[in-house]
């Protein structure tokens, strides 16, 4: 069974996104978040209705909050999201 979204598993989680999909996270800056300037991006956080960014924007650093469609319910859902995201970020 796959863990609820605590502030470990959102670390666990943010972590894992900064250090092996930057490219996504500035996608999901860009398109998501309304900041298509975006040159770089950070996951600070994520809870069961969004994600916390930095972004980096003609030098200055700007927070980012990305809601998702639906509620998470697991780390599971969180990984299927974010996935399904990138690939619709990608498609646009």
């Amino acid at each position: 069974m796959s863990d609820v979204i605590t502030p470990a598993i959102s670390d666990r989680i943010c972590k894992h996104m900064n250090e092996d999909h930057a490219e996504a996270i500035v996608l999901y800056a860009k398109v998501f978040g309304n900041s298509p300037e975006a040159e770089t991006a950070t996951m600070d956080s994520i809870d069961p209705q969004g994600m916390n960014l930095t972004a980096k924007i003609k030098g200055k650093t700007v927070p980012v909050r990305i809601e998702f469609n639906h509620t998470l319910k697991d780390s599971e859902d969180a990984h299927q999201t974010l996935i399904a995201m990138v690939k619709q970020a990608r498609a646009k």
